[in-house]
């Protein structure tokens, strides 16, 4: 497999090695995302799906859903949820956590749901996961109603100096080495180098705006560490 200096996936080749390392890593994953967060995970959730104002009556589709976790927060507001995944292992890690969760399968890129049935739709720690993000916004866009809002929690650096040599500190070196203890240590070493798939946020607004969304704003969690982004669907 050809792979970029950093060690990184080619475009070519990130969707079936993304896919195979998230199959391989499921049956830990929900545990090492608690220890390597002090549970923060869990609570930036929470902060995304109250920015997002969800309700009753609305419809979410959580893209990327993983195990679970955003979708049985969701799920006590009482709105109607459905989860896609790519990997077959962690949908199969959250229909043993509750099988009563609506889950399928699928591509971010080509999702297997009808144009404008949610109201929301949300994604947590994956955006550097997917192949094309211009695909996926269009995808994002397709599914939400007019009005509908975009809700994303995702890994970020923080800007300040001194701060950022604590955080590469932590994220670069001790995260791996957990990862790898726990869990997959290649798995966790693609964690930190994956941060450089991510667009800045200047150029992520604009193919988000090119995409259809408007009131486009980013809160930034734990001292730069992590970011919730929201837009709404024109």
């Amino acid at each position: 497999m050809q792979k970029r200096p950093t060690g990184l996936p080619e475009t070519n080749a990130k969707r079936a090695v993304v896919r195979e390392m998230f199959d391989r890593i499921a049956p830990r994953y929900d545990l090492v995302n608690r220890i390597i967060t002090a549970g923060m995970d869990q609570q930036w959730r929470r902060r995304l799906l109250k920015g997002a104002e969800l309700r009753p009556d609305d419809c979410l589709v959580d893209v990327a859903c993983g195990t679970g976790d955003l979708l049985l927060i969701a799920r006590q507001s009482g709105a109607n949820c459905l989860g896609v995944d790519l990997s077959r292992a962690m949908l199969g890690c959250a229909f043993c956590r509750d099988d009563s969760l609506n889950l399928i399968s699928g591509d971010a890129a080509n999702l297997p749901v009808a144009d404008k049935v949610a109201s929301i739709v949300t994604c947590g720690f994956a955006l550097r996961n997917f192949v094309s993000l211009p695909s996926v916004w269009s995808e994002f866009s397709r599914v939400l109603r007019a009005g509908g809002k975009l809700a994303i929690l995702e890994v970020d650096r923080p800007k300040n100096t001194l701060i950022r040599w604590f955080h590469s500190l932590y994220f670069d070196g001790i995260v791996p080495a957990l990862g790898g203890v726990i869990s997959d240590r290649e798995a966790y070493r693609y964690l930190p180098r994956s941060t450089k798939y991510l667009p800045g946020s200047r150029e992520l607004f604009r193919q988000l705006h090119q995409a259809g969304f408007t009131d486009i704003h980013r809160e930034v969690l734990f001292l730069g560490s992590a970011q919730l982004i929201y837009a709404r669907k024109v």
